[in-house]
């Protein structure tokens, strides 16, 4: 079964809802191609490899997390952004992106999405009374120590992640923020929480986690957000019933 495009990206913005951000980049319909979908395929950043691999798998419709025009980018197109345009327009193949938005969708964005892949018990935002939160905090689904949590996010995410040792000796409260979100480090000390996990890692943190005595994990950016982007997909194909393909793109960082 084929879909209009522009049917696709009225029910992505409808889950979406991009308007209620103030984003980096433009969120949703990104590179217009062919007015028929038939086949999605979903990966966290638009890569010439990702664009490669869904010309293989003749799909219609990319859909990432990470897309292309991010504030104070060059935007001529020339070099990789002229290549990866042209394989996209030469395929008529469309690109969606959707950036904060899938971050805090709260059925099926990248938050949520991780902490049920790691079994975390959701029991609030990081930003208590706000409409819009991108964040959450919650309860490991057992207490363990920093190394056992180490090894579970090793184990579910494939990955071993960096850990700031803090001062519990065990975990029990986590808040969390997929990404690059290292920078909320701050506000999970000041929540009172045994320990917070995100993606990536600055020069600061390291002094933030040992100072404050919070236990910090950067368990990997690509790693973290693999799985808000897959559930959308899964959520247009059921409504939609169109194909839909999730291709993990292998990044270390």
């Amino acid at each position: 079964m084929t879909v209009q495009l522009f049917d696709l990206v009225a029910l992505c913005d409808q889950l979406m809802q991009p308007w209620r951000f103030q984003d980096y980049c433009p969120n949703g319909l990104q590179v217009e191609g062919r007015d028929r979908v038939n086949k999605i395929v979903t990966g966290v950043t638009a890569s010439q490899a990702l664009i490669k691999v869904a010309i293989a798998q003749k799909a219609d419709v990319i859909l990432v997390h990470h897309g292309y025009f991010w504030k104070g980018d060059d935007l001529r197109i020339k070099g990789m952004l002229r290549h990866r345009l042209g394989a996209l327009l030469k395929n008529d193949i469309s690109l969606l992106a959707y950036h904060l938005p899938l971050d805090a969708q709260p059925d099926f964005g990248n938050n949520v999405r991780l902490a049920q892949v790691l079994g975390l018990q959701v029991t609030g935002p990081m930003d208590p009374g706000q409409e819009l939160s991108m964040g959450l905090i919650g309860r490991l689904p057992t207490p363990m120590t920093g190394k056992e949590f180490s090894n579970h996010l090793q184990k579910k995410l494939g990955r071993t992640p960096l850990h700031i040792a803090g001062k519990k000796k065990q975990i029990e409260t986590i808040a969390w923020c997929t990404g690059a979100a290292q920078g909320f480090i701050d506000k999970a000390s000041e929540l009172k929480v045994d320990a917070y996990l995100t993606g990536e890692i600055s020069e600061p943190t390291t002094h933030v986690a040992r100072e404050t005595g919070i236990h910090f994990f950067a368990a990997g950016h690509h790693a973290t957000e693999r799985y808000g982007v897959q559930a959308l997909g899964e959520r247009l194909a059921d409504e939609l019933n169109i194909e839909h393909q999730f291709i993990d793109i292998d990044n270390p960082a």
